[in-house]
């Protein structure tokens, strides 16, 4: 099966971008430790962070047909972004909501996704091991469903 990591903007900053709150790890870093997970679960991956909401949108509708689901830490577009949770509906891909931080626990104005509605479920909280709590809940999805 394959699973797409889609991140938003950023998030090519992780290890750098106020560690206090987002970690040391790197995007990249992230990406490697996925990789590894995802093999015995018999899952592939493809990855792609943009920065622009549109290049979010397009990437999405390029994975059309081409992935069975999808992990997504859309960033600041969580909170804002209805393009994006349409996009995501409408190619019928299904999607869990990522976060490194407690959105809960942080400003008001984060603790809203327009995303969460439309997800099969959220992770937040965890940092890094965030990613791949969603890939082993997302292998779980979809060969319950798939």
């Amino acid at each position: 099966m394959k699973i797409a990591v889609l991140n938003g903007p950023n998030l090519n900053l992780l290890g750098t971008r106020e560690p206090a709150i987002y970690g040391r790890q790197t995007l990249k870093d992230i990406e490697r430790a996925l990789r590894a997970a995802a093999k015995p679960l018999g899952a592939t991956l493809e990855f792609a962070q943009h920065n622009g909401e549109g290049e979010l949108i397009d990437q999405v509708h390029a994975w059309k047909g081409v992935v069975q689901g999808a992990l997504v830490n859309a960033g600041a577009y969580s909170h804002s972004s209805l393009a994006l949770r349409d996009a995501l509906t409408g190619t019928s891909i299904p999607f869990i909501e990522v976060h490194l931080t407690n959105v809960y626990a942080r400003e008001p104005e984060r603790r809203r996704s327009m995303l969460a509605s439309a997800a099969v479920g959220v992770v937040c909280g965890f940092g890094a091991l965030g990613y791949e709590l969603a890939l082993r809940a997302m292998v779980a999805h979809l060969g319950k469903n798939g």
